[in-house]
């Protein structure tokens, strides 16, 4: 069959379409940019399926040690890249404000990688930061890491799909010797989860699932799995116009009935879309959520949020 005259499979848009003859085409994707400049940054491989970005601040002294930020992208598990124009724009504006050295992961996309492909690539290189803890140089180790991170101090964050990503990923490292009793906090931003109706895309791009209530896709269902969240404090950010609004919501009532001992903070943007923060990453109310996160991750480093700031996107959800 001629690929240009094939019949939609399957159609997600816009985020992806099947095609009878197997082809994928993806829609919203942003072009792929190379490593930075004015926030040092440079591309690892770490294994055959999964890579990662770093990004370090030029005001970095030798030696001197940064809290660690690992990053994960959105996109639906199917589209974007930590090397596409806008997640690295958003990480490096993100580094530079905050002073942070941060890993923004690359992880195989579906349809084409059903899950768990994502969570595996996501966790391999999890395990590759957690081998520079307390390491010299050696081979397959990067000296960014070594000198610089601060395992006392590591911060999990992500968008949509990346922030199921980044809840999975502290459940799934718990009990991994590499890494400390508790990480520092974890940013959830729009998130992705599931709620007790039946997802298709989900269905569609899961190998392995367990429905409605998987744990990765639906953790409120889960109060036991919550409260032992490895976590010490966890920040969630909503949008009032965003159609998964409430599946943020909900985490945030389930971790707080969870009986989990650490802090939650939910922020709402009312009449603000989905990821509104990286269509339009100069708009007061994403500046705002910017600083709220570079103040989270980073405390020390951060001047209060000004009046101004505060009544842009910070609000009661």
């Amino acid at each position: 069959m001629d690929s240009a005259t094939a019949d939609v499979a399957h159609d997600f848009y816009p985020w992806f379409r099947v095609y009878t003859d197997g082809r994928v085409e993806r829609f919203l994707e942003s072009p792929l940019v190379p490593p930075s400049l004015d926030v040092r940054s440079k591309d690892i491989a770490i294994s055959a399926t999964a890579s990662a970005r770093l990004f370090l601040p030029i005001a970095a002294a030798p030696n001197e040690k940064l809290p660690l930020l690992i990053y994960i992208h959105g996109g639906f598990f199917s589209i974007e890249s930590p090397f596409s124009s806008t997640y690295h724009g958003y990480v490096n504006s993100l580094v530079a404000q905050s002073k942070v050295i941060a890993v923004s992961i690359q992880y195989r996309l579906a349809p084409e990688n059903p899950v768990p492909a994502c969570y595996d690539d996501c966790y391999a290189v999890m395990k590759w930061v957690a081998q520079h803890k307390d390491c010299a140089h050696r081979p397959g180790l990067d000296p960014w890491l070594s000198e610089h991170a601060d395992f006392g101090k590591v911060y999990l964050a992500g968008d949509s799909a990346g922030a199921n990503l980044g809840h999975n990923m502290v459940v799934r490292t718990d009990g991994d010797g590499h890494w400390l009793k508790k990480f520092s906090g974890l940013v959830l931003i729009h998130p992705f989860f599931g709620n007790e109706e039946p997802d298709k895309l989900w269905e569609f791009i899961c190998s392995d699932s367990g429905g409605v209530n998987d744990p990765r896709l639906n953790p409120a269902a889960h109060p036991c799995l919550l409260s032992k969240l490895r976590c010490e404090k966890v920040l969630i950010f909503t949008a009032g116009l965003d159609q998964y609004k409430q599946r943020g919501c909900t985490y945030y009532a389930a971790l707080k009935k969870s009986g989990w001992e650490g802090a939650v903070e939910i922020e709402n943007a009312p009449g603000e879309n989905h990821v509104f923060h990286l269509s339009d990453p100069t708009s007061d109310k994403a500046k705002a959520m910017m600083k709220k996160v570079a103040s989270f991750i980073n405390p020390a480093n951060m001047p209060p949020l000004c009046e101004k700031e505060a009544g842009c996107a910070i609000n009661s959800a």
